[in-house]
């Protein structure tokens, strides 16, 4: 049993919104359905780090869903930027339990234990959190991570995060976000929602913590081995 991650497939199976019109995504639901095939057996995890579906509500995003519960193994999905289709926690798994998607679960102020660690994570924040509206959003998501890292903590089991936003990009460091990923002794993490030309202000490592970008395009559309 392996663990694999990847982050901002922008699925749009039942909506004209095709990442195509980007370069190098071209053919890309093929690519990483290919890719994902070699790679992934039933017994494997996956988490998806985000910006999963363009669809902008739960029911519309129903064909992303079964494309992605006929690809082997387990899924693990947090909330991206762009996942307008997200709602509670408990319309999700009502709506994926009642069409069979058995394979897919949710990352959300919770951990979930898989192949032998308790994985944690949230969306994050990726604006100077010098407004009023950008304070709170870091505030809810601060309160999300540390949730997550005291569930993974009762465990005893190796933490592993995963995030939407980079906590550092460019010039930018979203301080809260980092000192909990210190308090708990995080020293690795994997991220997404950046993409093309953008990747060469995506940090490898900062303040002794090592970050690993995984958006579909910058891994090749290709799920990156974690453990």
């Amino acid at each position: 049993m392996s663990l694999y991650a990847l982050s901002d497939l922008h699925l749009s199976l039942n909506a004209d919104k095709s990442m195509e019109v980007f370069y190098g995504w071209q053919h890309y639901v093929e690519r990483l359905e290919a890719n994902w095939k070699r790679l992934i057996r039933p017994e494997d995890t996956v988490v998806l780090a985000g910006d999963f579906s363009w669809s902008l509500k739960l029911e519309s995003a129903e064909k992303d869903f079964a494309f992605l519960e006929a690809l082997p193994g387990k899924k693990i999905l947090l909330k991206g930027n762009h996942d307008y289709w997200w709602s509670t926690v408990t319309k999700i798994e009502k709506y994926w339990d009642e069409k069979h998607f058995d394979s897919l679960r949710i990352l959300h102020n919770n951990c979930i234990v898989a192949e032998n660690v308790a994985i944690c994570g949230t969306r994050g924040w990726v604006y100077d959190g010098s407004g009023e509206f950008d304070q709170k959003v870091i505030a809810r998501e601060c309160g999300r991570l540390r949730t997550s890292l005291e569930a993974a903590r009762k465990t005893e089991l190796p933490i592993r995060v995963f995030l939407h936003y980079p906590p550092v990009y460019g010039s930018y460091v979203c301080e809260p976000i980092l000192e909990i990923l210190k308090e708990y002794g995080v020293r690795q993490i994997w991220y997404g929602h950046i993409h093309g030309a953008g990747r060469n202000q995506a940090p490898i490592e900062y303040d002794g913590i090592q970050m690993r970008l995984i958006s579909c395009d910058c891994v090749n559309f290709t799920p990156i081995f974690i453990e």
